[in-house]
């Protein structure tokens, strides 16, 4: 499993950071499909809460980003 740089107008950037701003990204989606259907309200620590589904969105992105690349 390799990754490449991306070039992001004349930018090299590492894959992780691209990956890590998307996976924020569906984090604050679910936090709000969360939030709007009530559900966050039953978490302990929000934050904390927050934290662990970053880093599961995050690890899952990671994890497929092989499986989904055309050769």
């Amino acid at each position: 499993m390799t990754f490449s740089e991306v070039n992001i107008f004349g930018v090299y950037v590492a894959p992780i950071s691209v990956m890590m701003l998307m996976g924020w990204l569906v984090t604050l989606l679910l936090r709000w499909l969360l939030m709007r259907s009530g559900l966050l309200r039953h978490v302990w620590h929000p934050s904390l809460f927050a934290f662990s589904l970053f880093l599961i969105v995050l690890s899952l992105m990671v994890l497929s980003a092989p499986l989904l690349r055309v050769a």
